[in-house]
């Protein structure tokens, strides 16, 4: 009955009608009942106390009075028109303000009502104000709300149809009166007797109406360890489904192929680690049964040797080999370094991209059908159904962002039995976030620097002394080394950085007028940016003023400087990216960080970490730490094939550690969770997947 009721629409929930419910849709993917239920406070407030006007200091983060508005004034024109109101109690006033819905608000909220206020006060002239303030008539405000309350996230469009914080809590608890107690359970009993959990019921609503401090830990800890537990439990689940049920070819012989290369056109020896790794790779492939493999290597340790040695390894059987790329400029890099490296071995490489046109594809294709192309080197375009390999034996995966368990299972049909698959990530990972991304593959790590790479050396200097690094920046060119100049590009503050970018663009070229200096950026045409990289590539242009686009891109070992401006703005990971694209030749390389005097304490931590270390684990964790809630699982960034919902990888990885074993323990005794008292687990994960909260390969 309640998991019926659970699924109906929101349309029928009581204020909420057809267009509440689309609006609640489109915003944050929210249509049933359930999915309310499940859309969590991001914090929780103190609402006990209602505080006098006279006591507000502008240091108080939130308020709650309890008053009447006395009047309304228009102010300003245009873009800066607004709505201010002044509020009253018997202590003094405080001004409200609106720049939204300005002819609404004086009919929604009267003069002379008594309403409770909450929100958040700052000064402007010198008085006391609220912006967008939560308003409720006293007499509809019942003691039951105050104490702790969730607040929730909201968009703009929401706040315009009136769905702000307070709308949906008052929502939820419509929904938890309604719902017949108890909720169903969506873990089985011996699970939660084992593990000392509250019943869904009590957390579901602890985690909205918390009883105290401590009913919203317990709740916290049972939805937190519930969400990370099915995500171990699939992602375990699909790796026993290969290891059991997916064969894979033997790469049996080292043959022709990779002994010439090593002996004739290894460029340099390999590092202990390398070796370690092609060991592994060489075991895995002759098993007979199908590799996935991640292979996390820091910034040059070469990871791209060690793939085409695992490549050359498959041509030896008589299998094909791929490389996926996740864009065209690395596509075509790729393409190059490999076509230079297996000079003389009589390999035919192909490459095949979006811009790849119709005449060159219909030589490819066929040509890759009939086995004659050994080697395929492309983008995203190698997962179309028109592509189609003779004897794929194994595909490489060169990620710039995560390629999901999903995408990695489309790999698998390419062939009756399923390739070998090994994963290249371009910045190491900590292993919290190994274990919930990547947790279906096995891991090798190359962590050593070929012989003879000096690391990047990392200076830290305020904007005001600009004028002193010019003239070392002058230095290195006239030496005829090259230079990036890198500004950050971020969505909400688009246009101001572009427009910096532009400025930025333009001072280079007075300052260093006998230079060349090019511009590289997101909103280029594909074919305007490889242009522009290529002459850069190619020593044409000197100074590449550039946003993250060069993030991952081409290899130009002749860039011996980096000068990442508004360093503060980046986060440590993107920064540690940026640094490693210098540092690829013989010369001594430096990456200059500038900023502004005034930093946060937390932009502070980061900048000293990149110039006190070069170690891309210890900085990948050092991010994971540093980051917020919600930052890191963020899957339009990542193209993670599942959202956490309460969960946060920053903070949870004790929780996340223990989820993993519990769902090892059940699989090691249950593979393909058969037994009677797991019939409860397999129906949630099949829910969970036909409503692509995972949307993960589904295992039949």
């Amino acid at each position: 009955m309640a998991t019926n009721i659970l699924q109906t629409s929101l349309m029928y929930l009581r204020n909420v009608g057809a267009k509440r419910a689309e609006t609640l849709k489109k915003e944050i993917g929210v249509e049933t009942w359930e999915d309310l239920l499940y859309y969590f406070p991001y914090k929780y407030i103190d609402r006990s106390r209602i505080f006098k006007i006279r006591e507000i200091d502008g240091n108080m983060p939130y308020i709650q009075l309890k008053g009447k508005i006395r009047s309304y004034e228009y102010l300003g024109e245009g873009s800066s028109r607004r709505l201010k109101a002044v509020f009253y109690d018997d202590t003094g006033t405080i001004d409200l303000v609106w720049f939204r819905m300005l002819k609404q608000i004086p009919n929604l909220y009267q003069v002379g009502t008594e309403y409770i206020l909450f929100g958040k006060p700052s000064v402007f002239g010198n008085r006391y104000n609220v912006v967008h303030p939560e308003l409720e008539q006293e007499s509809k405000f019942y003691d039951g709300e105050v104490g702790t309350q969730g607040q929730y996230n909201t968009t703009e469009k929401m706040k315009q149809g009136f769905l702000h914080s307070r709308v949906l809590q008052k929502l939820i608890a419509q929904i938890l009166e309604t719902v017949p107690s108890p909720i169903p359970e969506t873990l089985p009993e011996h699970l939660v007797a084992k593990l000392h959990l509250p019943s869904l019921d009590m957390a579901l609503r602890n985690i909205h109406f918390p009883k105290s401090p401590e009913t919203l830990r317990y709740a916290e800890y049972r939805l937190k360890l519930e969400e990370l537990f099915y995500i171990q439990l699939n992602i375990l689940r699909v790796t026993k489904y290969r290891k059991q049920r997916l064969g894979g070819f033997r790469f049996q012989t080292v043959g022709e192929y990779f002994n010439r290369f090593y002996s004739k056109n290894l460029p340099f020896e390999l590092t202990n680690a390398q070796k370690r790794v092609v060991r592994e790779i060489r075991r895995d492939t002759n098993s007979g049964r199908q590799m996935n493999r991640l292979l996390q290597g820091d910034v040059g340790s070469g990871k791209t040797l060690v793939a085409l040695l695992s490549l050359l390894l498959a041509l030896d059987n008589g299998f094909q080999g791929a490389i996926m790329a996740p864009t065209e400029i690395l596509a075509n890099q790729h393409y190059e370094t490999l076509t230079s490296l297996l000079q003389g071995l009589n390999i035919e490489i192909a490459l095949l991209t979006g811009s790849t046109k119709k005449k060159e594809r219909e030589i490819i294709l066929p040509k890759l059908k009939s086995g004659e192309i050994q080697l395929l080197i492309g983008t995203h375009a190698l997962l179309e159904d028109t592509v189609d390999f003779n004897n794929l034996g194994l595909i490489v995966v060169d990620e710039q962002h995560r390629f999901g368990v999903a995408q990695r299972a489309k790999l698998w049909k390419k062939n009756a039995v399923a390739p070998h698959v090994l994963v290249m990530t371009a910045t190491p990972i900590p292993r919290t976030l190994a274990m919930t991304l990547y947790g279906d593959l096995d891991v090798s790590v190359i962590d050593e620097l070929p012989p003879g790479r000096k690391p990047v050396k990392t200076i830290h200097i305020y904007s005001e002394r600009r004028q002193n690094l010019y003239a070392s920046v002058r230095r290195q060119l006239q030496a005829g080394r090259q230079v990036y100049i890198v500004y950050p590009l971020i969505e909400e503050s688009e246009k101001s950085d572009m427009e910096n970018l532009e400025a930025g663009f333009e001072q280079t070229k007075q300052i260093f007028s006998e230079y060349r200096v090019g511009m590289v950026h997101g909103k280029m045409k594909a074919s305007e940016k490889d242009e522009e990289m290529q002459r850069f590539v190619s020593r044409q242009t000197q100074i590449l003023v550039a946003t993250t686009v060069i993030e991952v891109g081409v290899n130009v070992p002749n860039a011996s400087v980096m000068i990442i401006e508004n360093a503060e703005r980046f986060g440590l990971s993107q920064l540690h990216q940026l640094r490693g694209r210098v540092g690829r030749g013989a010369d001594q390389s430096v990456c200059i960080l500038l900023t502004r005097y005034e930093l946060s304490e937390n932009a502070r931590r980061r900048i000293a970490i990149m110039t006190e270390t070069n170690d891309g684990f210890l900085i990948a964790e050092e991010d994971l730490k540093l980051r917020g809630p919600g930052d890191i699982d963020g899957t339009q960034q990542s193209g993670v094939a599942f959202h956490l919902k309460i969960a946060d990888l920053t903070h949870d990885s004790q929780i996340l550690a223990q989820a993993r074993d519990v769902a090892q323990e059940i699989l090691d005794d249950d593979p393909f969770l058969e037994k009677p008292q797991n019939t409860l687990l397999l129906q949630q994960l099949n829910k969970l997947n036909s409503e692509h909260q995972m949307g993960w390969f589904m295992i039949s």
